[in-house]
């Protein structure tokens, strides 16, 4: 026996150690990229930064990027969040032993994996083509069609997680809940969906996190403005794209525009992550 021991010790010493190393590895990596990332862009974040638009090339900011960026991401959020919260709470309450549900799941990570420039080209065959023939060209790329490939990408990441909270709420609470003659529906929209709020809502912004870095559906759809609009049918700027075109260009001041955009996209989706975590996160409770 002590021999069995001794091999299933070494086994777990070395699976630590080989665990360990990822880990090691992959923070290595992170805070290579946060470090140059800060430091190439630090010294470019000035206040025309964020007063000035890209009309203006190296002289100028990037304010109706910021704008644009969040006008169609909030615009996807409207379109995919509350699809994403039913569809994820059918899947978890309804559906979740029969043949539907597991078909939905299956094409919900199919979506979820495909790449968002497929969507992109998707979005920009059903929604900038016919725009364009039916307003005879007046109307072609736009926010709203950047917002349509934006919320196509965010729709997989809310089911999955809506599906994924609600399955985490005790069963026990169901039974409670009906034990008292409360209807399904009621149960499902004021116990078991209150019960997985944060956790639901924590999803919602790790979607509007991954969607606040996509470069490629936007290049089919939104396409980009040198000048500020709200308007949602006009071509609209946005950071990924902005930066994109930055780092392509020789001129070495857009290069820092660029990575000052690289880092503000950096900290806004930082700033989401610890918002979730400071403001959804279960404290814990002391019954004595």
């Amino acid at each position: 026996m002590s021999a069995v021991y001794a091999r299933r010790s070494i086994v777990n010493i070395v699976a630590l150690a080989l665990s360990g190393l990822a880990t090691l590895i992959g923070l290595i990596f992170l805070v290579w990229i946060l470090w140059v990332t800060a430091q190439n862009g630090l010294g470019a974040i000035k206040l025309t930064l964020f007063t000035k638009i890209t009309a203006y090339a190296d002289q100028g900011g990037l304010a109706n990027a910021m704008v644009g960026s969040l006008i169609m991401d909030l615009m996807a959020l409207l379109i995919c969040a509350p699809i994403g919260v039913l569809a994820g709470t059918y899947l978890a309450e309804y559906a979740s032993s029969t043949r539907l549900g597991a078909t939905i799941r299956f094409l919900n990570d199919i979506l979820l994996s495909a790449p968002s420039i497929v969507l992109g080209l998707f979005v920009y065959v059903i929604v900038v083509i016919p725009t364009t023939e039916l307003t005879d060209g007046r109307i072609t790329f736009s926010g709203f069609a950047g917002s349509v490939a934006l919320a196509l990408i965010g729709l997989p990441v809310i089911v999955r997680t809506t599906d994924e909270m609600l399955q985490l709420v005790p069963g026990t609470l169901r039974e409670a809940a009906l034990s008292l003659g409360i209807p399904q529906w009621k149960l499902t929209v004021q116990v078991l969906m209150r019960a997985a709020f944060s956790g639901i809502l924590t999803g919602v912004l790790l979607a509007l996190a991954r969607l606040a870095g996509e470069t490629a559906p936007l290049l089919f759809t939104a396409f980009g403005n040198n000048f500020m609009t709200a308007h949602p049918l006009d071509k609209m700027a946005s950071m990924p794209v902005t930066i994109y075109q930055y780092t392509n260009d020789p001129n070495p001041a857009l290069h820092a525009i660029a990575w000052a955009g690289a880092l503000l996209i950096t900290l806004f989706v930082l700033a989401l992550s610890l918002l979730t975590r400071i403001m959804f996160s279960r404290k814990k409770v002391s019954y004595e």
